[in-house]
């Protein structure tokens, strides 16, 4: 019975750093993974994705050459297969750099299968227990798969398997109108698919302000992507050309040739044994954890997505440094001190932090609120890409930023200003009086912050 220091499952973006800190420490790890290192991020997610919307952003700016003086003889042509093997190699790229990295480090052992808890210091993987005092939890989440009529009677694609595809659809149907579902619908779009997208409530990207969802739904519009929402009848048949995808509201159905389904995710945890160790779960299967990531059993911890305390890369990473902070370097560091923040990356992306308006609003605070269009700002008029605007909300008494949003070009990269700033606990005239570079996106946030007005 092989015995470690530490046993982390999963090798997403917080469990092969923590085993490499781990290790670095003298301890002995052993790192379990039942796919690939490196997680969704690298193998189905980021890495992969944004290489593919990468390319779809050199075709719709191709087609946009003339508008720039650039004239290119005859239309523009998409190779899928050049566009998938690119995507494929950025992947591997990544793989195999953390592959060569743990063949290297002495006290790491990487086993390949799936592991399953015999009770709360031991776990069975391939036939053969390990113990450990300490066990981490970094086993990730897929594709949520909800009970639609018909969806068994067809072959619909995930936002795993989509990124696989060489052929381009006829008519790709959108089943979600959330940051994954509005990724692969632009990104389809510009590759010269005819795109739906069907979404049950009320507005696209639902946690958004409705100013921001109302702009994201222009946007696509705006590129002929057919958007439906408050769809109360989403169902699916087999038909000779494809797949007709029912609406309801009235509306005729769609006749698709392919089907993404992108509503969600679940988290990877109801085949771990987690009763045998006694690990509690919420209702959604997200494994219960305190503000330093332990469960509810000593020794056990839990990081990443299957936690339910962040979805993205970088709070799964971030888990890693709570955790390692707390348990190798004598600091306390707790996952409410952590300011949300992300992005929406179809084009012009959405760079997002902190609260909404109407977070903000319910909150009871006192508040200012400042927007200003992407068609002031420099840079977006001189690449011709003037779509969007600038939101920022601010506690009117203390002064301090509570949340922004930049819809628009380089709005991922801009809203850092937000974010360190919000870190920072700097009061918003500190950058209201910070002097920019010019000509830029972020130029704009000084003249942002002093227009905001009680509201």
């Amino acid at each position: 019975m092989p015995s470690f220091d530490a046993i982390v499952i999963g090798a997403g973006q917080s469990g092969p750093f923590l085993a490499a800190r781990m290790v670095a420490n003298g301890m002995k790890v052993a790192l379990i993974e039942r796919k690939f290192l490196g997680g969704t991020c690298v193998n189905a997610g980021c890495m992969p994705t944004k290489t593919l919307v990468a390319s779809a952003r050199a075709a719709h700016m191709a087609r946009r050459g003339a508008d720039f003086g650039v004239v290119l003889p005859g239309g523009v042509g998409i190779d899928m297969t050049v566009v998938r093997k690119r995507a494929e190699t950025v992947t591997m790229n990544a793989r195999n750099g953390l592959i060569n990295w743990f063949a290297g480090m002495d006290g790491m052992t990487v086993i390949y299968g799936h592991a399953r808890f015999q009770d709360a210091h031991s776990v069975t993987v391939n036939g053969e227990i390990l113990t450990a005092p300490k066990i981490f939890l970094n086993v990730g989440a897929r594709p949520t798969i909800p009970a639609m009529p018909g969806i068994g009677s067809i072959d619909y694609l995930t936002s795993t398997s989509i990124i696989h595809l060489d052929r381009l659809p006829r008519h790709l149907a959108v089943i979600g109108g959330s940051y994954i579902g509005l990724e692969f619908a632009q990104m389809y779009r510009r590759f010269g698919a005819e795109v739906t997208v069907i979404e049950r409530g009320p507005k696209l990207a639902s946690r958004e302000d409705s100013d921001i969802s109302d702009a994201i739904a222009d946007i696509l519009r705006s590129e002929d992507i057919a958007v439906h929402t408050d769809a109360d009848g989403i169902g699916f048949a087999k038909t000779a050309n494809g797949i007709s995808v029912s609406i309801g509201n009235g509306q005729p159905a769609i006749e698709a040739s392919h089907v993404l389904v992108a509503t969600g995710r679940t988290p990877n945890t109801d085949d771990l044994g987690l009763d045998k160790a006694g690990v509690a779960t919420d209702r959604r299967g997200y494994i219960t954890v305190d503000d330093k990531l332990a469960t509810n059993v000593e020794g056990i911890f839990a990081l990443g997505d299957c936690n339910g305390r962040g979805a993205f890369t970088h709070t799964s990473y971030n888990d890693f440094e709570i955790a390692a902070a707390n348990l190798l370097d004598g600091e306390d560091r707790k996952v409410s001190d952590r300011i949300p923040a992300y992005a929406l990356y179809i084009d012009p992306p959405l760079g997002r932090v902190g609260m909404t308006e109407k977070e903000a609003r319910a909150s009871g605070r006192t508040i200012m609120i400042s927007t200003r269009p992407m068609s002031r700002v420099g840079r977006a008029n001189e690449r011709a890409e003037t779509k969007g605007f600038m939101k920022v909300i601010a506690d009117a008494e203390t002064q301090q930023i509570l949340g922004a949003a930049i819809l628009g070009i380089e709005g991922d990269e801009a809203i850092h200003g937000f974010i360190d700033a919000m870190n920072a606990k700097a009061p918003y005239p500190v950058l209201k009086w910070a002097v920019p570079i010019h000509p830029t996106v972020s130029e704009l946030i000084p003249t942002l912050l002093g227009d905001l007005k009680a509201v």
